[in-house]
């Protein structure tokens, strides 16, 4: 059955934080020599920090009352999360144009039913707005419950070193990575197809930009007896057969050129796919040349991100570039490479994108630019108490105690745990 017809119908700190970005481009061998040493053993978290975690853990030990909402809260997902699963690529009804239901397929979320032709092809595009067939017709739903699962699973072992999750989580990823009869294969050659022009295209690298965060889980998973030196190593493999499709295919080689979030992604996908995979030295060279790649281009002298603000939802879109900036600087502390503090000599830097958003989380300016749904300002939570964290900055902490609808029962209040009052 044809696709398309289918788918219609259903050691970088004080230095170079002074350096001119345009040097930054030429910067990798030197930018390499400055790093710390790397194991040949890849770490076990990339986004996560585990100094981070392991107080999460101490508190929690020591019944720290402000963190128990949020592990309560974690424990139920984690139960629920049990009764789950597994999820497959093979488990869609409709057949990738290959012929096979082990490749990755899905539709482009922004892109209707074209009402100006009987067939309704070629669909038409209507940004921010979702067709509802992206969930009926593809395996990104599926791909999306696989990561938040694991991830929920992987932390309720952590934290409670309960093994049914480990062992739960555990078959979870066999099934998308490992399993013969259900695995995925690694690309995403039919990713975000629009109906009538393609059966799919590089912008569909975005929506594997949460794998790092599976990684991450895979790495908490590893402490337990039920995921063994084998499924480490046969998921390392798909990640590395994934991370060459990622840098010599045509999709993977358009998506390195986005100028906007998916470039951004793009990189934090490559470095951590890169690292996980046994190979450093390309993780180092993406993240040495990430301040002149994305950061340069990306973010303004005042903080502005003007690629996110030209969307018609300009707010979420402003903070999932930011998630993808924090996420890069996460993975470049596992190198010893710290973009946490770069700066151009204009200022541009990650730093001062958060800083721009400040105001309008807590009210003080209103938001000017196209949001066609609701403006949250609690979307900005997590990374603000990361950013209280990373920079040891309480004023950001602070802006978070202003936004309404925080309970204290959130995920990121155990990922992040909040800096410890001076006595």
């Amino acid at each position: 059955m044809n696709f398309l017809l289918s788918i219609k119908r259903s050691c970088l700190t004080a230095t170079f934080s002074r350096i001119a970005f345009a040097a930054f481009a030429l910067s990798s061998v030197a930018f390499a020599s400055c790093s710390l040493a790397v194991a040949a053993e890849p770490p076990g978290l990339f986004n996560l920090n585990p100094a981070d975690l392991h107080d999460a853990k101490k508190r929690l030990d020591a019944n720290d009352a402000a963190l128990l909402p949020a592990l309560s809260r974690l424990k139920r997902d984690a139960e629920r999360a049990l009764g789950t699963g597994p999820f497959a690529v093979t488990h869609k009804y409709l057949t990738p144009p290959s012929g096979d239901k082990h490749d990755y397929m899905s539709l482009a979320p922004y892109w209707w039913p074209n009402p100006n032709t009987a067939n309704g092809l070629p669909y038409v595009r209507r940004d921010g707005e979702v067709n509802p067939e992206r969930e009926q017709t593809s395996d990104r739903k599926r791909f999306g419950d696989l990561v938040q699962t694991v991830k929920t699973l992987a932390l309720g072992y952590f934290f409670t070193g309960r093994e049914g999750y480990a062992v739960h989580g555990a078959k979870l990823v066999r099934a998308w990575f490992i399993d013969e009869a259900t695995k995925m294969n690694p690309h995403l050659r039919y990713a975000q197809a629009v109906p009538g022009q393609n059966q799919g295209r590089g912008a569909g690298v975005i929506e594997t930009h949460n794998l790092p965060e599976l990684l991450d889980a895979v790495g908490l998973l590893k402490g337990s007896s039920h995921w063994s030196q084998s499924d480490q190593k046969q998921v390392q493999e798909w990640f590395g057969k994934y991370l060459t499709w990622l840098l010599e295919s045509p999709e993977g080689k358009a998506e390195a050129k986005a100028q906007n979030n998916h470039g951004t992604w793009y990189d934090v996908q490559v470095a951590a796919f890169a690292l996980f995979a046994g190979r450093a030295d390309l993780a180092k060279q993406v993240l040495s040349e990430f301040p002149a790649n994305r950061i340069a281009k990306q973010i303004e002298p005042d903080g502005r991100q003007p690629h996110e603000l030209e969307r018609t939802q300009s707010w979420n879109y402003s903070i999932f570039n930011l998630e993808a900036f924090f996420s890069a600087a996460s993975i470049g502390e596992k190198l010893g490479i710290d973009l946490w503090k770069v700066e151009s000599p204009d200022k541009r830097s990650i730093r001062k994108a958060l800083d721009w958003l400040l105001p309008f989380a807590s009210g003080e300016k209103k938001w000017s630019y196209k949001q066609i749904s609701a403006f949250d300002p609690t979307k900005l939570a997590p990374l603000l108490r990361h950013a209280a964290l990373r920079f040891n900055e309480p004023a950001y902490e602070k802006t978070n105690s202003k936004l309404a609808k925080i309970s204290g029962d959130e995920r990121w209040q155990l990922l992040f745990p909040k800096l410890t009052e001076p006595n």
